[in-house]
């Protein structure tokens, strides 16, 4: 699994003119998913998201997390994160998990930051042409790969 990680000042997406996930502070994830992943790959990944500390303290250095800022997450899928360029101009996405495997594992990603880490979780909907706007604080953007943890 991936997650690109952006410290966010707010985010929002909408499907069709309405807003369907609205945070303010904290992170806008998008989060890919590939074949031969598991909840083993989520809960890495969840644990990690939970207590991430990329948030200014008092002393303005990169050491608070989710938690000690009240902040909130907006989850968005994203299975463009396994897109592959190394032949021609048009990507291949063969390495991203077919959605019968991605949506559950998603779900189970959010449900495990909201039930596990108490963390307040919006989402954009499976599948959908989803329009995201957010602010990108700092910036601060960091890439999760569970092949790499």
């Amino acid at each position: 699994m991936r997650v690109v990680v952006q410290r966010c000042s707010r985010a929002e997406v909408r499907i069709d003119g309405e807003c369907v996930g609205k945070i303010g502070k904290g992170f806008m994830l998008l989060v890919g998913v590939t074949e031969g992943d598991t909840q083993k790959e989520a809960d890495l990944l969840a644990k990690k998201i939970a207590q991430l500390r990329v948030f200014e303290d008092e002393a303005g250095k990169m050491n608070l997390a989710l938690h000690d800022i009240g902040g909130e997450i907006l989850s968005i899928s994203q299975f463009t994160l396994y897109a592959d360029c190394r032949k021609g101009n048009r990507p291949s996405f063969v390495r991203a998990a077919r959605p019968e495997t991605a949506e559950p594992l998603y779900e189970y990603l959010n449900n495990t930051l909201r039930n596990t880490y108490a963390l307040h979780v919006e989402t954009g909907r499976f599948g959908a042409d989803m329009k995201v706007d957010f602010i990108n604080d700092g910036p601060v953007t960091i890439l999760l790969d569970t092949d790499d943890l």
